[in-house]
């Protein structure tokens, strides 16, 4: 597993031993960043502030970096890879522009600042998408208008909550990537027509 293009191309990326992280593919991360950059729905990665949500090895957060974001923060919560994620943040030399915070990624710390672009990456098949958008929404991790992507199996069921639009979706293999676009506004005024 490499990182694919920026300041750090073609350089490794070292992940625990076993099944504790399923780190998302160099394919799949090439295509992911190829639709955030080029796509219909550019996002503007130079100097972005990025949550890199079930991080894992932090393949994403650190692509991110590499390709010019200011600003990641990491939240994973299993040991040995937040081990790694901090040894793979310090080789990359890129600890003065990441956070990386051992946490529940659907019950996250409040956020230091608001995100213009989140990961998700939950394990296969867990339900977490929806939980962990939303506990990030609450605890203001997202900015008005942030662009979230979600890695899930191709065959999980999932349903955008309140206040996510999605405005792409792409299988690749076993994954599959849903883009959404967050918006408090609609969300509030979701919740406003509830009551």
């Amino acid at each position: 597993m490499r990182i694919i293009a920026g300041k750090h191309r073609g350089r490794k990326l070292a992940a625990p031993a076993g099944q504790t992280v399923r780190p998302s593919s160099d394919r799949l991360r090439q295509a992911l960043f190829n639709i955030l950059e080029h796509g219909k729905h550019e996002i503007e990665l130079e100097g972005a502030t990025v949550v890199d949500a079930f991080a894992g090895t932090g393949a994403l957060g650190l692509e991110a970096l590499s390709r010019g974001a200011g600003r990641v923060s990491f939240i994973e919560n299993n040991p040995a890879a937040l081990e790694q994620l901090r040894q793979n943040v310090k080789v990359y030399d890129e600890a003065e522009r990441a956070d990386v915070a051992r946490a529940d990624a659907s019950n996250p710390p409040p956020a230091r600042a608001a995100c213009d672009l989140a990961f998700l990456d939950p394990p296969y098949r867990s339900d977490l998408g929806a939980p962990a958008l939303i506990a990030l929404a609450n605890q203001g991790w997202l900015k008005h208008r942030a662009v979230c992507t979600l890695e899930i199996a191709k065959a999980e069921q999932f349903m955008p909550p309140s206040g996510f639009e999605v405005i792409d979706e792409r299988t690749y293999g076993a994954a599959r990537i849903v883009i959404l676009r967050w918006s408090d506004e609609a969300a509030t005024a979701s919740s406003t027509a509830i009551k």
